[in-house]
C-alpha cells in the first residue's frame, strides 16, 4: 500500500506532533544539521583561528630559539676572543709611560727639542686628566725652528725608550716673520698650541677612577 506524499504547504508547524513519521524524521535531520552548523560556526571556527595564531606563534618562537641557540654556540669563542683582546690591550697600555716615568718623559721631550736646535719659547705641562684606563697630560708650547728641525724632533721623540703618543690640539705652524714671509728649507717656523701625551693608570689609580665614575653616575 503506497504512502501519500505530503508537501510542505500541507504541514502545520503549529502541530508538529501531528506530522507524518517521515516528515518528523526529515525535520529532525534538518534541525540537527542546522544545530551542528551553528555549533561549528560559533565554536570550531573560532578555535581554528586560535590554532592558526598558535601555529604562527610557534614558528616565531622556534625561529627565536634557533637564533639564540646559534648565539649561545658562538658565545664561548667570543668570550675567548674578548679575553685575548683585553690581554693585548693591557700589553699595549704597559708600553706607555707609568706615573713615575712621566716627569722624566716630559723632560726628555723638551731635551729632544733642544737637541735638534729648536727653541722652546714655551713648554708648560698642565694638570693630568684621568680617563677610564689612562691619563692624558696637556702641554702648552711654542717652538721655533726650521722644517728639518721639526722633522728631527718628531723622529727623536719616536725613538725614545718608552712609547710616546702625542696628539696635537689647536696647533698652528707659520713663518716666524708673519704669513707673507716666503718659506724655505731653513725658514724659521713657529709652532704653537697644545699637545697631549698619555700614560697608563696603575691598578690603584684605575680602582679610584672606577669609584669616581660610579659616584658620578650615582649622583646624576
Amino acid at each position: 500500500m503506497s504512502q501519500k506524499k505530503i508537501s510542505l504547504r500541507e504541514l502545520d508547524f503549529n502541530n508538529i506532533g501531528g506530522w507524518p513519521q517521515r516528515a518528523k524524521i526529515g525535520f529532525c535531520v534538518i534541525l540537527g544539521l542546522v544545530i551542528i552548523g551553528l555549533a561549528w560556526w560559533l565554536f570550531v571556527s573560532d578555535k581554528r583561528e586560535q590554532l592558526a595564531g598558535l601555529e604562527r606563534k610557534e614558528a616565531e618562537l622556534r625561529a627565536e630559539f634557533e637564533t639564540k641557540q646559534g648565539r649561545a654556540a658562538n658565545l664561548e669563542p667570543l668570550k675567548q676572543q674578548l679575553a685575548q683582546m683585553e690581554q693585548q690591550l693591557q700589553q699595549m697600555l704597559r708600553q706607555l709611560p707609568s706615573k713615575t716615568e712621566m716627569p722624566d718623559l716630559i723632560v726628555d721631550i723638551s731635551q729632544t727639542a733642544l737637541a735638534t736646535g729648536i727653541s722652546n719659547e714655551l713648554f708648560q705641562p698642565g694638570p693630568e686628566e684621568p680617563k677610564e684606563f689612562y691619563a692624558e697630560k696637556p702641554i702648552a708650547l711654542r717652538m721655533v725652528g726650521s722644517y728639518h728641525q721639526f722633522g728631527s724632533f718628531v723622529s727623536g721623540v719616536a725613538s725614545l725608550p718608552r712609547v710616546v703618543i702625542m696628539t696635537m690640539h689647536d696647533i698652528s705652524l707659520q713663518p716666524r716673520g708673519g704669513g707673507d714671509t716666503p718659506i724655505t728649507a731653513n725658514s724659521a717656523l713657529e709652532l704653537a698650541g697644545t699637545v697631549k701625551t698619555y700614560r697608563y693608570l696603575d691598578e690603584e689609580e684605575m680602582d679610584l677612577q672606577e669609584g669616581a665614575d660610579a659616584s658620578g653616575k650615582g649622583g646624576a
